[in-house]
């Protein structure tokens, strides 16, 4: 018995601290912007930026490298990123609000690497622009429709945007897109959208998309789903309208081979089951 109000305490701790409300968790790990100061990566993925190329692509956005003073204050009001990224004067590292096994090694406090000598590594970066424009939103509603800013205008130049989907817990997420058009380039490398089925846009990535072709739906394979959307400095179109509803696991075999069966939707596994 003694264990088992150990065990509720904990759990109770948790809850608080991370903020639960109506079965949907808030928790500051998803303040993907604080302070004017952000995370970006290569758009060719993680942990591909030498620090010349970091400094580069803060400046494209307007910004500059951050320092280490600009990522602490941002970690205190709630910015936690998982990865390591160039700050300014050569120095890597990245902030954490929540301890884990995962990352961080169980501490709190920026992760500093420390001012380093070979600036060819290769690692993210931690860009400062109190000025730079920002749009998206966090969702908790069973189900929504959302759009590209301006919609269904063009979007404008310049533009980090992040989208955040979280259900109840046990509740999955159906994604549509109602119209989609957004600057056609090569392996989608100039503008354009992410979708990750997860909380962040570091784990769970799904797809990248661009051009005219409406994307197939997806469902997520848990309760929480991040939308990244990023434009450059030349060339818009017309945006995006996307919808989200809420759909619950399936509570018999048949009914994941009858899902499955339906056309166009990028049906994903996980904890749940397949749909």
């Amino acid at each position: 018995m003694i264990v088992l109000i150990f065990f509720f305490v904990l759990l109770w701790n948790e809850a608080q601290s991370w903020g639960f409300k109506n079965g949907v968790l808030h928790n500051s790990i998803w303040l993907e912007r604080a302070a004017g100061v952000y995370h970006r990566e290569a758009r060719s993925g993680k942990y591909q930026l030498t620090y010349a190329e970091a400094k580069a692509v803060c400046e494209y956005e307007g910004g500059q490298l951050a320092t280490y003073q600009q990522l602490e204050a941002a970690r205190k009001i709630g910015f936690h990123v998982c990865a390591a990224g160039w700050m300014a004067k050569g120095r890597v590292g990245y902030p954490i609000v929540k301890a884990g096994s995962s990352c961080g090694f169980g501490k709190t406090g920026i992760v500093d690497y420390g001012i380093r000598l070979n600036r060819s590594e290769r690692w993210d970066v931690y860009c400062y622009n109190p000025h730079a424009k920002e749009c998206g939103g966090i969702f908790t509603d069973a189900k929504h429709i959302f759009k590209s800013p301006g919609y269904p205008n063009e979007y404008e130049n310049k533009l980090i945007c992040y989208w955040h989907i979280r259900l109840k817990y046990g509740q999955r997420i159906h994604l549509q897109f109602l119209d989609f058009d957004v600057e056609d380039d090569t392996a989608c490398m100039a503008d354009f959208l992410e979708v990750y089925d997860s909380y962040d846009d570091i784990t769970g990535f799904v797809g990248r998309y661009c051009g005219d072709e409406l994307p197939d739906d997806i469902i997520s394979t848990g309760n929480l789903m991040t939308l990244k959307f990023l434009s450059d400095a030349s060339v818009t179109a017309g945006g995006f309208q996307i919808k989200y509803v809420a759909v619950d696991p399936p509570s018999k075999p048949n009914d994941e081979k009858n899902a499955t069966s339906q056309g166009n939707t990028n049906f994903l596994s996980g904890k749940f089951g397949i749909m």
